[in-house]
């Protein structure tokens, strides 16, 4: 799919991505997502971000509810534990706690907001980083194109 992203301390992009979301029958998905920059003609000029984590649901006995528990980790020593909530086909995630690197940019919070519309999913990610409160940070349409 195509987004598009930017934050108050750098320039607004175009990217493209892939995100795969897959599982091994134990009661967790795996997630992965890899991007690139796009030019104006819609090309890949660089590799963007890369991030992979899970997603497993809060289980009351052997019941599962509403609520998610995922994992996030980035490249560049990043990672965030975020507790969320699905509705229907919506899935929206805060962060709980971020754990970095000391040689990573600070980032202190997120937010993030999955939901299928008309067979796509679309997303947008807020993020709280380098002495700026939460504010629009990526946001994409993606159309599955396998499983």
């Amino acid at each position: 799919g195509r987004g598009r992203g930017g934050f108050p301390t750098i320039e607004d992009f175009d990217f493209a991505q892939e995100i795969r979301i897959s599982h091994d029958g134990r009661p967790f998905l795996f997630y992965e997502s890899r991007a690139w920059i796009l030019d104006e003609q819609s090309r890949p000029v660089r590799p963007a971000g890369r991030e992979v984590g899970w997603w497993r649901p809060v289980l009351d006995g052997d019941r599962v509810t509403d609520e998610l528990e995922a994992l996030m980790t980035v490249p560049t020593g990043v990672m965030e534990l975020h507790i969320g909530r699905r509705k229907g086909t919506q899935v929206e995630f805060v962060t709980d706690a971020v754990v970095r690197t000391s040689t990573a940019k600070e980032v202190t919070a997120g937010h993030r907001l999955f939901g299928i519309v008309e067979g796509a999913l679309l997303y947008a990610q807020e993020m709280a980083a380098m002495g700026h409160g939460l504010s629009p940070h990526l946001s994409a349409r993606l159309i599955r194109v396998a499983g």
